[in-house]
């Protein structure tokens, strides 16, 4: 049994690779912690990443981004629900393949009220996967903010669901190839942050910078909205990190820890940055230094310790700065909320720091029992780099063929007239603020 909780780091794909497995009985602790962890995941999106996004935004377009957050939650989870969840974890008692679930569990119907998934009921696994797969596409929002059309972004988001984020989820957690090669990732550094990141960069190639981009000053509008939001998707990253745990227990409980330094050390990494090189330390710059230790920390909060969260999470203000720099300064890539460089390279960053902390011989680094099988930090480091290089790919590659395909159908991006106007008014008819 203690063998079975020091491996929950790479238990999730195992564990849960199928939608109603069976136990003997409830276990009201752990039922009772991933209930709460399923709302807080979703308070993440709605209002969380909402506000957060919303205030970055220029005043003409804040309504279109709170629209666009609250829909891809109403829209995802009818998708996940009708064919998202079973394409990326299958059903009960059948062998799962290696890049895709079997269709058992279409519009959830291998799942009924006393169904269980380990010592948790399935719905609620189900729902809290769903939480998973609301986030992920309302990350990418960030990248074509301010200039897609809101009918095109419906059609993408839920074609994306689908050809992306459904498969990767199961190559990693649903019993797919990179779970069974042993790949680290806790709580979604490829799952989530890499296919987001990438996805939102190339969305931003395909569609084009804004208007008067690296030539007019497009501050954020509102800061206070901001914060706002960043304050709530900290708290709501315990739901997202040690909710993975799938359990409450020990693992859990190491992983809400982790979680919380890697979030301080990123804000106070990134503020130092600009603190140095500016002269004066940014609201803007602490906050999107704690969003990008959270998504570092998040594939490695099952398998380091105190010590080793805080050298990801200074790691990850650091690098996820001058990623923001080198995107936006040198590229002249328009990804206009950073999703790419915070969430991308994060998830990247994240993803091959777990499989070099996660070796028990690194002593203080590495934490919540995990007991990896690769025969050397070598070895687990090629399999992270496996995991990182294929979702890279494979997202950016499917991403691309989806953006041209929706533009053929309907048209990605609003005309410049249009841009100009705002999104507010143009898409919604509505002001965000009418003072």
């Amino acid at each position: 049994m203690n063998a079975l909780k020091h491996a929950l780091p790479v238990a999730l794909p195992a564990l849960l690779a199928s939608a109603g497995a069976s136990a003997d009985e409830l276990n009201g602790a752990d039922t009772a912690w991933l209930l709460t962890s399923t709302a807080l995941v979703l308070f993440m999106t709605i209002p969380g990443l909402s506000l957060f996004y919303a205030g970055l935004v220029r005043v003409k377009n804040v309504l279109s981004v709170l629209m666009q957050c609250f829909a891809l939650t109403c829209l995802m989870s009818l998708v996940w629900f009708a064919v998202g969840y079973t394409m990326a974890f299958g059903s009960a008692g059948v062998e799962q393949g290696a890049y895709i679930g079997d269709f058992g569990n279409v519009f959830f119907a291998a799942i009924q009220m006393d169904s269980l998934n380990g010592g948790i009921p399935a719905s609620l696994f189900a729902i809290f996967q769903m939480t998973f797969a609301i986030i992920t596409p309302a990350l990418i929002v960030g990248g074509f903010a301010e200039r897609m059309r809101f009918s095109a972004m419906l059609l993408f988001s839920t074609i994306w669901l689908l050809a992306v984020y459904a498969p990767v989820c199961h190559w990693v957690w649903g019993g797919g190839w990179l779970g069974t090669m042993g790949l680290q990732d806790f709580a979604g550094g490829t799952v989530v942050h890499i296919t987001a990141g990438v996805a939102a960069v190339v969305a931003a190639l395909v569609m084009g910078p804004r208007r008067g981009f690296g030539s007019t000053a497009m501050p954020p509008h509102n800061l206070t909205l901001t914060v706002t939001g960043a304050g709530m998707l900290w708290v709501g990253w315990f739901g997202f990190n040690a909710g993975s745990a799938v359990a409450a227990d020990n693992s859990a409980a190491m992983a809400m820890l982790v979680t919380h330094l890697s979030a301080a050390c990123g804000s106070l990494a990134w503020m130092s940055m600009e603190w140095i090189r500016h002269g004066k330390p940014s609201v803007l710059g602490i906050v999107t230094g704690m969003v990008a230790g959270l998504g570092t920390i998040t594939p490695a909060s099952g398998s380091v310790g105190p010590a080793g969260a805080v050298v990801i999470g200074l790691s990850a203000g650091v690098v996820c700065y001058f990623a923001t720099n080198w995107i936006k300064q040198s590229l002249k890539i328009d990804d206009s909320l950073d999703v790419f460089p915070v969430h991308g390279v994060g998830g990247m960053l994240g993803t091959l720091l777990a499989g070099i902390f996660c070796a028990t011989n690194l002593g203080i680094f590495s934490g919540n029992g995990f007991t990896g099988e690769a025969a050397s930090i070598g070895d687990q480091v090629a399999i992270q780099l496996t995991g990182i290089v294929s979702t890279f790919v494979y997202t950016a590659v499917v991403t691309w063929l989806i953006l041209k395909l929706v533009d053929v159908l309907i048209g990605l991006r609003v005309d410049d007239e249009e841009e100009t106007q705002g999104l507010d008014l143009v898409l919604h008819d509505e002001r965000g603020y009418d003072l």
